[in-house]
């Protein structure tokens, strides 16, 4: 019994020094789940591309085109005459649609805005500088040495770049169709007594009917950036402090974010649930998080990735719009690489298949 005690003993003396030794946090609650947040003050030389053009898509508008169709009507219906009285007509119009009715569409293009940042390019300095006095009147001029306590100032450069205000866009605008008609004689009294069977006539007719329906090309823009060398604080120091948090939030979690189409830009919507949900844990806790955004299959699979890098990189700029450190946000895109169904290249789904590809997900980070 006494051997049984001592091994249970030196049992939970090793565990707590395990835990010491790494640092653990203390008396952990069963079933929760902590992240280790650590601060330090460093400070390093960087060179910082910043993109002084964003990308941006224009727009290519194909018409629609038409196709010529034969049809054959009836202009005149079959009948029956007699010799002493024959069959009377009378002559009705028709109506029919010439042209279907199409529609062509308008580009919006694109527009821009003006902006500037500046950078501290190398920071104030200060220290002793000597100096030999031109009128020393000793031989030895070492004895004609001054001592000047010299300041710096801080150098700074700004950088102007431009911001994207609107995104190329198009409008539809509908074309009328176009009406038609032909004669058709129709019988008004039939013939009687002897009985003569007159057959129909037809003609034919020509239209033109919709082939194809016009639509837009998509052209992406490459941005262009411009590189800027600074000193700046990289870490400040800081307690090392474990934080408990949710189990789930350290596992992908969709958050219910939507973009207007083929665009980065955040709804209003959007934007409030991010207020709702990322904003509060960020504020509580000193925690880092992920921002991970997917497309579906549907479209050109590069375009995909990188519309899904930018619906991510624009969470993390509202957030930091909000006052949350960029240290503290990491995003990425994968386009169509992580398929929560079947629904890839080819595959016919539906458009509910694939809204759950559509999606957005944060996860947290530990330090």
């Amino acid at each position: 019994m006494k051997k049984l005690l001592l091994s249970i003993l030196c049992l939970m003396l090793a565990s707590l020094s395990y835990v010491q030794a790494q640092g653990l946090p203390e008396n952990p609650a069963p079933g929760k789940c902590y992240v280790k947040c650590i601060t330090k003050d460093e400070f390093t030389q960087v060179e910082e591309t910043l993109q002084v053009y964003p990308s941006y898509n224009s727009l290519e508008v194909v018409p629609a085109t038409f196709k010529t169709v034969e049809e054959t009507v009836l202009v005149k219906e079959a009948t029956e005459k007699y010799i002493y009285t024959p069959a009377t007509y009378e002559t009705v119009d028709v109506a029919y649609i010439g042209k279907e009715a199409g529609n062509r569409l308008e580009v919006i293009p694109a527009s821009f805005g003006r902006d500037s940042r500046t950078f501290e390019t190398y920071p104030a300095t200060q220290g002793w500088e000597y100096k030999v006095l031109d009128d020393c009147p000793s031989v030895n001029k070492e004895d004609c040495v001054a001592a000047c306590f010299v300041e710096y100032p801080a150098t700074s450069r700004e950088v102007p770049f431009t911001t994207l205000a609107s995104n190329a866009s198009t409008t539809n605008i509908t074309t009328p169709e176009r009406d038609a008609s032909y004669k058709k004689r129709v019988i008004k009294t039939p013939a009687r007594m002897d009985k003569i069977d007159i057959p129909a006539e037809y003609k034919t007719i020509t239209r033109q009917v919709v082939d194809q329906p016009a639509s837009s090309r998509s052209n992406t823009i490459a941005a262009r950036s411009e590189t800027v060398t600074r000193t700046i604080l990289a870490k400040k120091g800081g307690i090392t402090s474990w934080e408990e948090v949710e189990c789930e939030l350290l596992n992908p979690n969709v958050i219910p974010i939507f973009y207007e189409t083929a665009s980065a830009r955040l709804t209003a919507s959007s934007k409030r649930t991010i207020d709702e949900t990322l904003l509060p844990i960020l504020n509580d806790k000193p925690v880092s998080i992920e921002i991970m955004a997917h497309t579906d299959a549907r479209g050109n699979d590069d375009y995909n990735m990188s519309l899904s890098q930018q619906r991510a990189n624009a969470v993390v700029n509202y957030l930091v719009s909000k006052g949350i450190s960029r240290s503290r946000l990491s995003a990425k895109g994968y386009g169509e690489t992580r398929l929560k169904n079947r629904c890839a290249n080819g595959v016919d789904c539906s458009d509910g298949e694939h809204r759950n590809n559509r999606r957005t997900e944060f996860r947290i980070l530990n330090n």
